[in-house]
C-alpha cells in the first residue's frame, strides 16, 4: 500500500508540473468562431472614450473596431464587461476570443497572449489637483499615486524592475479610474496615473478641481489581444485593422469619440 501511495503522490506531483496552457481550452480559429456564430469580446467599460457605458450599453472606439471584426467573420458580437485585471485570464480560459480594452501591447503581456498590429498610439498621463505642487513626472517621487489595477500605469509606478526613474512612496490600486480621482479629490492620494485620453475625459468632468499635466510618463501602443497561438485569428484581425486604416474608417471612428479634445 505504501508503494501505491508513493506512485499516486508521484503522479499528482507530475500533473502539477504540466503547464497551465496544456489545461486551457483549444485555441479557436476564425472558422470555429464562425461555426459558433458569436465573437466573444471582453473589455472593461471604465475607459472612456475607448469603452464606457451609455445607459446599459457598452460603447466606444474598441466596441466599433470589434464590431468590424465580427462583421468580417459574419457573426454576432457579444461584449463582456469585466475587471481589467481579469481580461487576460478570460482569454486563457476560453471565455473570450479577443480583448479590446485600450490594452498596451507590452512585452510582459506578450508572454501570455498574442496581439494584433497596433491601432492607436497612447501614453500615460498624470492627474493632480489644481493647487498641487506636482508639476512634472519627477515630482511623483515620494508621493502616493493612484492607478487602475493591472494597467500600464500600475506597472510603471510599481517599478518592480527598477527601470523607471521615479520612486513613489505608495501605489494605491483601484478597479476604476474614477475611484482614483475621487480619492484624489478627497486628499487621500497625491496624483493619479492613467492613460491619456481617459485622463482627459476624467478632467473634463472635474476641470474646476483637477488638471492633467502636459508631460507624459510613457509612449505606448494599443492592440487587440488574443489567446496565445491564435495565428489565424491574428491574421484576420490585422487584415480588418489595415482595411480600416486604409479606408480612413479608423480615423473617422477615433474622431467621432475624440473630436472635442
Amino acid at each position: 500500500m505504501k508503494t501505491g501511495k508513493k506512485i499516486l503522490a508521484f503522479l499528482l506531483a507530475v500533473s502539477m508540473m504540466v503547464p497551465m496552457s496544456a489545461c486551457g481550452s483549444k485555441v479557436k480559429t476564425p472558422e470555429d468562431i464562425q461555426n459558433a456564430g458569436t465573437l466573444h469580446m471582453a473589455t472593461n467599460a471604465e475607459f472612456e472614450p475607448f469603452e464606457y457605458k451609455d445607459g446599459d450599453e457598452v460603447v466606444g472606439i474598441d466596441i466599433e473596431i470589434s464590431q468590424k471584426i465580427a462583421d468580417k467573420l459574419g457573426v454576432e458580437l457579444e461584449v463582456s464587461d469585466i475587471a481589467f485585471d481579469t481580461l487576460i485570464t478570460a482569454l486563457q480560459s476560453g471565455k473570450a476570443d479577443i480583448v479590446a480594452a485600450g490594452m498596451t501591447a507590452s512585452e510582459d503581456r506578450k508572454k501570455n497572449v498574442d496581439f494584433s498590429d497596433p491601432y492607436f498610439d497612447a501614453s500615460q498621463a498624470i492627474i493632480v489637483t489644481n493647487d498641487s505642487d506636482i508639476t512634472s513626472r519627477t515630482d511623483l517621487n515620494g508621493k502616493t499615486v493612484g492607478v487602475q489595477l493591472g494597467t500600464t500605469g500600475d506597472q510603471y509606478c510599481t517599478n518592480e524592475d527598477g527601470e523607471n526613474d521615479i520612486s513613489v512612496a505608495e501605489v494605491k490600486r483601484y478597479s476604476k479610474g474614477m475611484e482614483a480621482v475621487s480619492d484624489l479629490l478627497a486628499g487621500r492620494i497625491d496624483a493619479v496615473v492613467i492613460d491619456d485620453f481617459p485622463a482627459e475625459k476624467l478632467v473634463e468632468k472635474n476641470s474646476d478641481k483637477i488638471k492633467k499635466l502636459d508631460e507624459a510618463l510613457t509612449s505606448e501602443e494599443y492592440a487587440i489581444a488574443m489567446p496565445k497561438g491564435s495565428t489565424e485569428l491574428q491574421k484576420l484581425v490585422n487584415e480588418v485593422l489595415q482595411e480600416m486604416k486604409d479606408s480612413g474608417e479608423m480615423d473617422e471612428i477615433v474622431s467621432k469619440y475624440i473630436s472635442a479634445e
